[in-house]
């Protein structure tokens, strides 16, 4: 899918305050971080939908998460989603979000290429007890930085014209800055080499592109 804009940022747009008060809310329960370890589709797979193997691939991703479904987040987060999604000009039918995860990168942490999940109808969510996600896709991405006392720890985007690779890196290396982006754009979060990188992640699902 060919985009005008690829993303969407809001410089320092939360006080470090508010996000510290984040921070906090993980009350440093934090758990190593999975991935998706499935490689390829199988023939069942490309009529049913894939089914993934979620667990821990240290050469993949090296974090720790955290979870949180605070009211008072999705008040604070919702406008930027709402306001980058129209400006933007992708306009995409976002319904819900899913849990909030608060992400820690110690110095070496990192998590290498990746997209946020498949945004067809084969792709769709399944939740037999929440039908606010059930059949829905992940639409928007966000991404808070909640600190900026680290090295390292740069995020990154691919982009592809006619055959070849490039990366860009939007400017949100300081505190509070929030970035919203398509969730099939691949991205990654590189090495932190000094310090901790604390981020809260958020993703706006809807039903299956059409």
């Amino acid at each position: 899918m060919q985009l005008t804009n690829d993303w969407y940022y809001f410089v320092s747009a939360i006080d470090k305050k508010t996000c510290n008060k984040i921070k906090r809310l993980s009350n440093k329960k934090f758990e190593d971080a999975g991935v998706d370890r499935k490689k390829g589709t199988t023939a069942e797979e490309r009529i049913t939908g894939k089914k993934p193997d979620m667990g821990l691939d240290k050469k993949a991703r090296e974090s720790k998460i955290c979870w949180t479904n605070e009211q008072w987040v999705y008040d604070l987060i919702w406008p930027y989603m709402i306001t980058a999604n129209a400006k933007a000009g992708w306009n995409f039918d976002i319904t819900y979000a899913e849990s909030s995860q608060i992400t820690k990168y110690m110095p070496g942490g990192f998590y290498t290429w990746h997209t946020d999940g498949g945004s067809d109808s084969l792709s769709g969510h399944k939740f037999d007890n929440n039908d606010n996600l059930d059949g829905t896709v992940r639409k928007l991405s966000m991404t808070v930085l909640l600190n900026d006392t680290y090295d390292g720890g740069d995020f990154r985007f691919a982009s592809y014209s006619k055959g070849k690779h490039s990366v860009d890196t939007p400017p949100i290396d300081k505190v509070g800055t929030v970035i919203v982006f398509p969730s099939f754009k691949e991205h990654k979060v590189d090495p932190v080499t000094k310090g901790i990188r604390y981020s809260l992640v958020t993703w706006f699902v809807g039903p299956p592109f059409k």
